[in-house]
């Protein structure tokens, strides 16, 4: 009954820009807090950053002055506006949402299926 969907995703060169979009539909009463995380064949899922329904922001010190997270809530959206990205940040990147809803009013952790990011010359 709820569901996050990633778009954005894709190849591009080093030193290039991405935007990544994530709309969270469904049986939503309140969303209240929205990120993006990432992983690697491998390794654990990371935070990249995340965005409160106040508008309060963390990011990963990796990606810090490079990404920003931004949030629409009429639209239920996020975006990660990705620049100058490295090889590094190549990965699967996926959108979650701690929110209640789908017949629910507990918060819940829900996630999107993912989208690939391949930064590669």
């Amino acid at each position: 009954q709820v569901q996050l969907v990633e778009s954005g995703g894709g190849l591009v060169q080093p030193g290039g820009s991405l935007r990544l979009s994530c709309l969270a539909s469904g049986s939503i009463y309140r969303i209240y807090s929205m990120g993006w995380y990432r992983q690697v064949p491998g390794k654990q899922r990371e935070l990249v950053a995340g965005i409160r329904s106040g508008g309060s922001t963390n990011y990963a010190d990796s990606v810090k002055g490079r990404f920003t997270i931004s949030r629409d809530n009429a639209k239920n959206t996020v975006y990660l506006q990705m620049n100058s990205l490295q090889p590094e940040d190549t990965a699967v990147y996926y959108c979650n949402a701690d929110l209640s809803g789908g017949g629910s009013w507990s918060r819940t952790g829900y996630w999107g299926q993912g989208t690939q990011v391949t930064v590669s010359s």
